[in-house]
């Protein structure tokens, strides 16, 4: 009940999302079923069945990771203060986003079997009565475990992965028998921490930071603060911070350079380097991922089967790239900040880098499984130019279903990362920053992602495409 009552009361943008995941349930429901039509109507070809039936894992997989990116972005189930109190907390909002995704999952399940019944001639007194009769098979009769196990399948995957996706996690801290490292010098912390030369015996390096006033406070709060005015280049910059800081993780106001919590790094006077982001630490998965299913398009050629459907192994080929581009996404990403931030940056340049590497995770995978579908789109096109004959009504339905379900991924995940960003932009515009530097450094980000995204994706198109036309 509490699942209807936040669906029922959300806002007209939330409620569009899920009518999205419904159509694409729906969607891929259908093409489930009409796979189960074409093995009850060709017994004689259990293969192409099957062949037909492991195509539609791609709308299947398009379908759940946009489920789970609006169950991400869905405000009704969002964790706040107080709501624990009631028996809310973050493991019963959790349950709530499955259930929710289950029911627009449902919905869509149910739509694609009336449409499946009514192309197939069972339900009549509507137009197109039996429309497809002899492509779904409308002699024999449905197996009813099968039709309900097909049209049972996207729902339940799409609530475990929303379940997985939003499972409440515990903070990880250090361990308790860890033996701390020396960096340069003797340094004294985490292995992580450097000290530059000198910075030991600098005048003024022992000495404790000075609060600051409780009036630069008092509206924003400090990590806020800090990271807005090392972000916008301010000259009212806290003692310790950087203009290379992190937005986010740029350390509080009057907690000196170092780690928060670490006596020693605070006396050091120096700011401790990150250790590598986890972002980056997946691009060689990727990039080998990416070769490896490159390769095996190769090998697999340009053979398709009877029913103008390419072969398994241009299907694993395909599934092997994709999970290489969207693993390479992040790190991509995280780099393109990288390389806006170069060679002295300015704050227009220094804020739409920050945001980027901050960003890398939320909307670098769906970067790399847009460009994986655009790739494949072009061998496709480039493989049904030649005599192989043309892509049929369900082939179109399938790429539509994975193209709509990838772009709009891509635009909730840029929605979830303006929502994450909010506290942050509020900040930025209180202490000055004009709107039209925030519209500079968004469309500097988009021109950058463009830049090493587009070439990427006319390369592995090119690639992929190569072996599928000779």
């Amino acid at each position: 009940m509490l699942a209807l009552r936040l669906t029922r009361r959300a806002r007209i943008a939330v409620q569009c999302r899920r009518l999205l995941v419904a159509a694409a349930s729906a969607g891929t429901g259908f093409l489930l079923l009409c796979a189960l039509g074409h093995a009850l109507g060709h017994p004689d070809t259990p293969g192409a069945s099957a062949l037909r039936l492991a195509w539609c894992a791609a709308p299947l997989a398009a379908t759940v990771y946009f489920a789970v990116a609006v169950a991400r972005t869905d405000p009704g189930t969002r964790p706040r203060s107080g709501l624990s109190a009631i028996g809310l907390g973050p493991g019963r909002l959790m349950a709530v986003s499955a259930t929710t995704t289950a029911l627009s999952g449902a919905l869509g399940s149910l739509v694609a079997l009336l449409v499946f019944l009514h192309l197939r001639g069972d339900l009549t007194g509507l137009p197109f009565d039996g429309a497809a009769a002899d492509s779904l098979a409308a002699g024999p009769a449905l197996p009813f475990p099968a039709v309900v196990t097909l049209l049972t399948l996207v729902p339940a995957t799409a609530s475990v992965a929303v379940a997985l996706a939003l499972r409440p996690r515990e903070a990880r801290t250090a361990p308790a028998g860890a033996v701390r490292g020396f960096g340069r010098f003797g340094a004294y912390g985490w292995g992580a921490a450097r000290e530059t030369f000198g910075a030991y015996g600098r005048y003024g390096a022992r000495r404790p930071r000075a609060q600051p006033p409780a009036s630069a406070s008092a509206d924003v709060p400090a990590p806020e603060l800090a990271g807005a005015l090392a972000t916008t280049g301010g000259v009212a910059r806290p003692a310790g911070v950087d203009a290379g800081a992190s937005i986010e993780t740029a350390p509080p106001a009057g907690g000196g350079a170092g780690e928060a919590g670490s006596p020693h790094a605070a006396a050091s006077g120096t700011r401790p380097a990150s250790p590598a982001p986890a972002d980056t630490t997946t691009l060689p998965w990727g990039i080998a991922l990416l070769a490896a299913g490159l390769a095996i398009e190769t090998y697999a050629g340009g053979s398709t089967s009877p029913d103008s459907l390419p072969t398994a192994g241009v299907l694993v080929g395909w599934t092997l790239t994709a999970l290489g581009l969207a693993l390479a996404g992040p790190g991509l990403t995280h780099l393109c900040g990288r390389l806006l931030q170069a060679v002295r940056p300015g704050a227009l340049r220094l804020l739409a880098g920050r945001v980027l590497m901050e960003e890398a995770g939320r909307i670098g995978r769906p970067l790399g499984v847009v460009c994986a579908v655009a790739s494949a789109a072009y061998a496709a096109a480039a493989l049904y130019d030649t005599d192989e004959p043309p892509l049929g009504p369900l082939g179109v339905l399938g790429f539509l279903l994975v193209a709509g379900c990838t772009v709009a991924t891509l635009l909730t995940a840029a929605v979830e990362a303006r929502q994450t960003r909010a506290d942050t932009t509020a900040a930025l515009l209180r202490l000055g920053a004009p709107a039209s530097v925030l519209r500079a450094a968004a469309a500097l980000r988009a021109g950058a992602l463009l830049a090493v995204f587009g070439p990427l994706t006319l390369l592995v198109a090119a690639l992929a495409a190569l072996p599928l036309t000779r």
